[in-house]
């Protein structure tokens, strides 16, 4: 048993995560943990708490001195007494039960992605994989391939330029220097419906990473990266990878040395023209011997595959003759070479700990793909589907449950705290509990929570999920207290504005270590 708990703590990636887990199995032996770690129902849960008083709020709301100390700090942040929803519970140890406005139906931001990735590590198993495949429906004769060069793509959520190189790189390595043919982009793999809703976002950037919508073509995460330097020369500016259907307007000013600004002090302005290129103009003032860069997506995700194929291509001395093209690969073409992704374990621990919106909406493509009936002709409804069978399978309440795309980047998106954290507790009992957490960010030290509840001795001892729009905080995942009990917590603040709602969670999370609620 020991060494089955060693080596499900080898899995994680830090001393804090080995820390938390190794504390978790080394009280008992395996067995005894997952009776240990099975909680009490939720309904149990309550009933122990005693009945609610005339205080409460609504049948999620249990009357205790904990839940007024904190309802009372998120009335005076938001002042409103019913911007915070609040579920928490003990795992693994004494403690009471603790609801605030748990049964309100609120949006959730970025902790639906627990749901997602929680659903595709039991639905598609850790190991499951990805692979992206080169083909040909021609000869090769010398130094020259007679026919069409097609790439299909097979999903991969993170198909990064670096094994698309090491992919493409085969070609010159079989002595192809040249193809006579068109680079078609083979997009069959998921089948998406016409007209699938955009996220409508506040801001004044279109082109931001975290709105880039999935697509059967994607690559590299629709990213390029543009770079600033000031130097003896002036200021540079370029992009990685450089697109011939970018091209960059730099209007930077060079200055004397001084303090290095930030990204936001500039400012990318794109602008398309009729045949499909793009001028990205910057401007602003850099003192010598700094330097920025910021993110940006700017061209539709097909476009971009083409032309980074063709980059890298080109980089290797291999010059396609034909035309760009979508269309399905015919059976007869023959492999040329393949990529296969990291496992699912890898991919979910991007889409926890940087929440990226892409990968996780991807997720939800591949749990419909994989799931689908032979009618069924979106993987989106198909991917809802399952995952709303999923919750209802592990005993999770889905009355009033809205989630629409499997990031979280919704406006329409409906959860409650309670429904979450009856999805906490599965998880915990999951085969696949090791993988989930540590996914999730450890607080105050990588992921979103790098920079939160530092300086206050909580460092490794939660591992959350937060989320963030307009209106909207939330965290969602496992704490520790000063006892070594492990509780389950879900909040959200729902509010205009709720910057000030991040200080409010941070709080919950403060009390549910400093202070736990006695049993």
């Amino acid at each position: 048993m020991i060494a089955i708990a060693r080596r499900f703590a080898r899995l994680l990636s830090t001393s804090l995560s080995r820390n938390f887990v190794y504390r978790l199995l080394a009280r008992r032996s395996i067995a005894g943990l997952l009776r240990r770690c099975a909680p009490p129902l939720l309904g149990a849960a309550v009933a122990a708490s005693g009945p609610a008083t005339a205080w409460a709020q609504n049948a999620g709301t249990v009357d205790s001195p904990w839940v007024r100390n904190i309802n009372a700090e998120a009335t005076k942040a938001l002042g409103d007494a019913g911007a915070l929803g609040l579920a928490a519970i003990p795992l693994d140890g004494p403690g009471q039960a603790q609801y605030l406005n748990a049964d309100t139906l609120m949006s959730p931001g970025s902790i639906v992605k627990v749901i997602t990735t929680y659903a595709a590590l039991e639905i598609l198993g850790p190991n499951y994989r990805w692979d992206t495949t080169l083909l040909t429906d021609g000869r090769i004769e010398g130094e020259v391939l007679k026919g069409n060069l097609y790439l299909r793509f097979g999903g991969d959520p993170k198909l990064t330029i670096e094994r698309l190189w090491t992919t493409l790189g085969e070609l010159p390595g079989m002595g192809i220097r040249r193809i006579d043919g068109n680079l078609v982009l083979d997009g069959s793999h998921y089948r998406l419906a016409a007209g699938q809703p955009a996220f409508e976002d506040n801001g004044d950037n279109p082109n931001a990473p975290f709105l880039v919508a999935p697509s059967p073509y994607l690559s590299n995460l629709n990213l390029q990266q543009f770079h600033l330097l000031a130097d003896e020369r002036g200021v540079r500016a370029w992009a990685t990878p450089a697109l011939p259907q970018v091209a960059i307007d730099n209007q930077v000013k060079a200055a004397p040395a001084g303090t290095c600004p930030g990204r936001d002090d500039f400012t990318w302005q794109p602008v398309a023209s009729g045949d499909g290129r793009i001028t990205l103009t910057v401007s602003g003032t850099l003192p010598r011997n700094c330097r920025s860069s910021t993110y940006l997506s700017l061209l539709p995700q097909a476009t971009y595959s083409a032309a980074l194929i063709r980059k890298l291509l080109t980089d290797y001395g291999v010059a396609i003759t034909g035309q760009d093209a979508l269309a399905r690969a015919p059976d007869t073409a023959r492999e040329l070479a393949s990529t296969t992704s990291p496992d699912l374990v890898t991919m979910v621990r991007d889409v926890n700990k940087w929440s990226s919106n892409v990968m996780a909406r991807s997720l939800l493509l591949t749990i419909g793909a994989h799931t689908r009936g032979e009618q069924e002709q979106d993987d989106v409804a198909a991917g809802l589907r399952a995952l709303r069978s999923w919750l209802e399978s592990k005993g999770v309440d889905t009355a009033g449950l809205v989630i629409d795309n499997g990031a979280g980047l919704s406006r329409a998106s409906r959860l409650t705290p309670r429904q979450v954290l009856q999805l906490l507790q599965q998880a915990w009992r999951s085969p696949f509990a090791v993988d989930l957490l540590s996914s999730m960010p450890i607080i105050a030290t990588d992921g979103t929570m790098t920079r939160r509840l530092r300086n206050t001795a909580l460092a490794g001892e939660g591992r959350i999920k937060t989320g963030s729009l307009d209106h909207v905080r939330s965290i969602a995942g496992f704490v520790r207290d000063r006892n070594q009990t492990t509780w389950a917590v879900a909040a959200m603040v729902n509010h205009n504005p709720a910057w000030n709602g991040q200080a409010v969670l941070d709080k919950v999370l403060y009390n549910l270590h400093y202070k736990p609620p006695a049993s």
